[in-house]
């Protein structure tokens, strides 16, 4: 996202975090892709459309009302030359929100089958809660996945919960917002303590990682590679939902990572999506599998466990670049 990540500036170094799951049954027999994320955020946003737009028929990017419409501010991201010179500087604006779908290779579903999703939201959209969770009752109406006999499966929202609390139930119609699990997710300094250790991680990649590096997708991963990710992903949250950048050593850190020892079992996959605003299919490719970095990581752990909760590269909106950091015997 950034053109050049060795130039950024300091800042506060947390943002508000929230995740949500909701649970659903589906009312017809189902058939979805074997990747999810992508069918459940274009429905969400057609949902979410229809329940806040306010001029349908207007192009975001024309539309008067585009800086306090809910569907714009999380769907549409624009970047904006009134914005500040560290946001400029940001390519893309990052999404409020992260789809997590079921990462099952499960396609058919029967009726009455259970299934469910997280939604991750940062920054002020989190008051918004009750708006995202009429959005998904009214995706019930648009149904899911592939038409089966000319019609696509339907759904019922049952409930909605945070970290085992409830915040919705489709029996009381009401969101209790005191129940919804909100945080402030911090980029917590690493300590001085045996910073000049040698440590061991595995890096999980549980759904497929897009990342460009000189402007071409990466189909291997060395650390300094997954650094620069992680720097532009925080710093670009917390430009955009805090108040500014992370006080990090940009350069030094990327300059550092380049000593790191990697031993892969990654593997590329692709895979196809159909895209309603271009009305076609869509070639996708990202890499998974594990890898095990060796050498002094201990400065690295904050970025790698924040990254964990937010997910990194291309399309993190719909669930791709989920990790799990997994701290091993070196």
């Amino acid at each position: 996202m950034y053109e050049d990540i060795d130039e950024i500036q300091t800042g506060v170094i947390a943002v508000l975090y929230g995740k949500y799951r909701f649970s659903s049954v589906f009312e017809d027999d189902a058939v979805l892709p074997e990747y999810k994320g992508s069918a459940f955020r274009g429905i969400f946003g057609q949902a979410l459309k229809h329940v806040v737009c306010a001029l349908k028929r207007q192009d975001c990017r024309e539309c008067l009302l585009r800086q306090k419409c809910l569907y714009a501010t999380t769907f549409e991201a624009f970047a904006d030359n009134s914005e500040t010179s560290a946001r400029k500087r940001i390519a893309v604006p990052p999404h409020p929100y992260v789809i997590e779908p079921p990462y099952t290779t499960q396609t058919r579903y029967q009726k009455g089958e259970d299934f469910h999703f997280d939604l991750l939201l940062f920054g002020a959209v989190i008051e918004q809660l009750p708006y995202f969770i009429y959005a998904v009752d009214q995706m019930e109406k648009i149904g899911m996945g592939k038409r089966v006999g000319g019609k696509r499966a339907t759904f019922k929202l049952l409930s909605v919960t945070s970290h085992g609390a409830t915040v919705y139930t489709k029996d009381t119609g009401r969101v209790n917002l005191k129940s919804a699990f909100v945080k402030e997710l911090k980029l917590l300094p690493a300590t001085s303590e045996n910073q000049e250790s040698e440590k061991a991680i595995e890096v999980n990649i549980i759904s497929p990682l897009r990342l460009k590096h000189e402007n071409r997708l990466e189909a291997t991963l060395p650390f300094h590679i997954l650094v620069r990710a992680m720097l532009r992903r925080v710093s670009a949250l917390l430009s955009y939902f805090d108040e500014g950048e992370p006080p990090l050593d940009y350069r030094g850190l990327v300059g550092r990572a380049r000593e790191v020892d990697a031993v892969s079992s990654l593997r590329w996959i692709d895979w196809r999506r159909y895209s309603n605003r271009q009305e076609r299919e869509m070639l996708m490719g990202g890499i998974v599998g594990k890898i095990i970095y060796k050498g002094n990581l201990c400065e690295y752990m904050p970025l790698l466990r924040f990254c964990e909760e937010v997910h990194l590269g291309k399309q993190s909106s719909f669930g791709l670049g989920k990790i799990s950091i997994t701290e091993i015997t070196p």
